[in-house]
C-alpha cells in the first residue's frame, strides 16, 4: 500500500506536450440556449507562446462560471461597445505587445464595466488614455525581476514559487488618494511593490497568476478578486469538505468504521471515493499471486460502507478498477496505485510523465467501464454513485465530456486541453516533467475554491487544499496535517470558499484528527458534498 501515500497527481501548472488528438464528433454535449454572458474574457493568441493565452483563458472561464455565464475570445477580435454588454471583463496579457484593438482601450477608458487586467500590455492602455495618471492615480513602470516569494493579500502572505522568474510590473508613481493597493508582492529581502492596484473601473495585476500555482499560492488572491469584479456584495462564508480516498474491495472494514465514527462524532459529513473492483494482476502485493475481487465478494467491506452511509457518508465513483489493464501505469498495475483513463510512466529523473489517452479511449469505452462498475455496486447492494472522480485526476477530453453527460457532477482537479475552450481539435500532447512549469504546454490542471461549471459542462465540487501525504514521492514533498491546516488558513481569503481535502482511510485516525479539528478551529463548517 505504500505507493498510495503520495499519488496526488493534480496538475496545477502547465506541462509539456507532443501529439494532437481530435475529439470524436459526438463527444461534446449539444449546445443549448443560454442566458446572456456575465463575464467577457479576452486573451492573447499571437507570438511563439500564443497558445498559452487559451489555457489561461480556460482557467478564468472555469472560475467565472461560479458567477454566471461567460464569453471568451481573442483580444484581437474585440469590437467597439462589447464591454458594455457584460457585468465584468478580464484581459490576460500573456504575449508581450499583443496588438490590442484601440476600441477596447477606449471602452475601458470610458468607464463603466469593471475590468481586471493581468500581465503584459498595460502600457498600451496608459498611452492611449491621455490623462490616465490623473484619472487613475498611477503610472506604470518597468518589470521588476527581483525574487518575489509571497503576495500579501488581506493580511495573509500567499506563496509565490521561487522558481518563478517572471517579472512583476512596478510603478513610477502611485497616488493613494486615487488608487488602492489590493495586494503587495513581497521580495525575498522583505521589501514590497504593488502586486494588484484598483482605481475607478480598473484593477491591474502586475503578472499572470497561473504559472506555478499551488494550494497556498497567490492564485488564491485572484480567485477572491473575481468576487469584487462580479459579485461584490457576496457575504463571507467558509465551508469545508472531506473525502475519503481509494476505498475498494481491499479496504480495511475496521478502519472505515472507526473513521466514520470519528467524523460523525465531530458533526462532519463526508464523501467516500470508491472503486468497485480491486485488481492486482501480477500479485505485486500478494506474493506473486494475482488478485481480482469485487465488492460483492467482500461482504464485510460492503457492510462497513453501509455503516459509513448511516454515519453521514456519501459514495462517489472513483473509476471502475482505478488501474489500467495488466500493465504498470505507471507503477505496478494495482488498483489505487495506477491511472485508469490516461497512460503514464515514471522517467529516469523520477518524474511521472503523462503520455496521453489510453488506446481504447472513447465515449463508449468510458460508458462501458462505468456501466460495469454500476452493476457491481448494485450486485453488492450498494447505492450507485452519481458523482464521478477521475483516478489520479486524469482523463482525456473525451472522458470528461462523457462524464459530464453521464454523471453531471465531478469531484476532482480536471485537466483542460488546448482546443476545448475554442471548440477546435483537442491537443493531448505528451507531458514531460509533471507537474512543473515547462516550455511547451498544451494542457493544464486546475483546482477550485468554490463550485464551478467547467468547460466540459460538469459541476465540479472543490478540492483545493490537497491530501495528507507523510512521505515524499516523485518530487512531491510530504504534506502533513499542519500543511493542510495552513492551506486552509490561506483559503480563508476567499470570501465564500471552501477548504476541501482528501484522506486515505488506510492511514488510520491519528493524522485525520488534527486536520479536521484544525480546519474547524479556523472557523470552517463541514458540509456534505450534496449540499454545495
Amino acid at each position: 500500500m505504500g505507493l498510495r501515500l503520495r499519488l496526488l497527481l493534480a496538475v496545477v501548472a502547465t506541462v509539456v506536450v507532443t501529439a494532437t488528438l481530435a475529439a470524436p464528433a459526438n463527444a461534446r454535449p449539444q449546445s443549448q440556449a443560454a442566458p446572456a454572458p456575465t463575464t467577457l474574457i479576452l486573451y492573447d493568441t499571437t507570438g511563439e507562446f500564443g497558445y498559452l493565452g487559451e489555457l489561461y483563458a480556460a482557467q478564468v472561464a472555469n472560475l467565472a462560471s461560479h458567477f454566471g455565464t461567460w464569453k471568451a475570445m481573442p483580444v484581437t477580435q474585440y469590437q467597439a461597445g462589447q464591454l458594455g454588454q457584460y457585468k465584468g471583463a478580464v484581459y490576460l496579457g500573456s504575449t508581450y505587445n499583443e496588438p490590442i484593438p484601440p476600441a477596447l482601450l477606449d471602452d475601458i477608458g470610458s468607464g463603466g464595466t469593471p475590468v481586471i487586467w493581468a500581465g503584459f500590455n498595460i502600457w498600451q492602455l496608459t498611452a492611449r488614455i491621455a490623462d490616465f495618471t490623473a484619472r487613475y492615480g498611477w503610472k506604470d513602470g518597468y518589470l521588476d525581476f527581483g525574487q518575489v516569494t509571497a503576495v500579501r493579500y488581506k493580511g495573509t502572505d500567499l506563496a509565490r514559487n521561487p522558481l518563478n522568474n517572471g517579472g512583476i510590473l512596478d510603478y513610477q508613481s502611485l497616488d493613494p488618494a486615487k488608487a488602492t493597493v489590493v495586494a503587495q508582492a513581497v521580495r525575498s529581502d522583505g521589501t514590497t511593490l504593488p502586486w494588484a492596484v484598483r482605481s475607478s473601473n480598473l484593477t491591474y495585476i502586475g503578472e499572470l497568476p497561473f504559472a506555478y500555482a499551488s494550494e497556498r499560492d497567490r492564485i488564491v488572491a485572484f480567485q477572491d478578486m473575481l468576487f469584487d469584479l462580479l459579485a461584490p456584495t457576496t457575504p463571507t462564508r467558509h465551508r469545508a469538505l472531506v473525502r475519503l480516498e481509494d476505498v475498494g474491495p481491499d479496504a480495511d472494514p475496521a478502519k472505515l468504521r472507526a473513521i466514520a465514527d470519528y467524523l460523525s462524532s465531530k458533526g462532519v459529513p463526508f464523501s467516500v471515493a470508491t472503486y468497485a473492483r480491486y485488481r492486482d494482476p501480477s500479485g505485486f502485493y500478494n506474493g506473486g499471486v494475482a488478485e481480482d475481487v469485487t465488492f460483492k465478494q467482500r461482504p464485510e467491506v460492503v457492510a462497513a460502507l453501509k455503516y459509513m452511509i448511516s454515519k453521514g457518508g456519501k459514495l462517489l465513483m472513483h473509476g471502475y478498477t482505478h488501474q489500467y489493464d495488466v500493465k504498470a501505469n505507471p507503477y505496478n498495475g494495482v488498483s489505487g496505485d495506477d491511472f485508469e483513463f490516461f497512460l503514464a510512466h515514471v522517467d529516469s529523473e523520477d518524474y511521472v510523465r503523462l503520455d496521453g489517452p489510453v488506446p481504447e479511449d472513447s465515449t463508449q469505452w468510458f460508458n462501458n467501464r462505468t456501466d460495469v462498475a454500476a452493476r457491481e455496486y448494485k450486485a453488492a447492494g450498494l447505492p450507485i454513485p452519481n458523482v464521478f472522480e477521475f483516478p489520479h485526476y486524469a482523463g482525456s477530453a473525451t472522458d470528461y465530456w462523457a462524464a459530464a453527460a453521464k454523471f453531471g457532477t465531478g469531484y476532482d482537479r480536471p485537466l483542460y486541453f488546448a482546443g476545448v475552450l475554442t471548440g477546435g481539435p483537442v491537443d493531448s500532447r505528451k507531458a514531460r516533467h509533471f507537474p512543473g512549469e515547462v516550455d511547451d504546454a498544451r494542457f493544464a490542471g486546475q483546482f477550485f475554491p468554490y463550485v464551478v461549471k467547467d468547460l466540459y459542462g460538469r459541476k465540479v465540487i472543490p478540492e483545493n487544499i490537497g491530501d495528507f501525504s507523510p512521505t515524499e514521492m516523485n518530487h512531491h514533498p510530504a504534506r502533513l496535517a499542519a500543511d493542510l491546516v495552513a492551506n486552509a488558513r490561506a483559503a480563508l481569503v476567499v470570501r465564500d470558499g471552501f477548504a476541501s481535502f482528501f484522506y486515505h482511510p488506510y492511514l488510520g485516525l491519528e493524522d485525520l484528527k488534527p486536520i479536521v479539528e484544525g480546519i474547524q478551529g479556523l472557523g470552517y463548517t463541514f458540509v456534505s458534498a450534496d449540499a454545495v
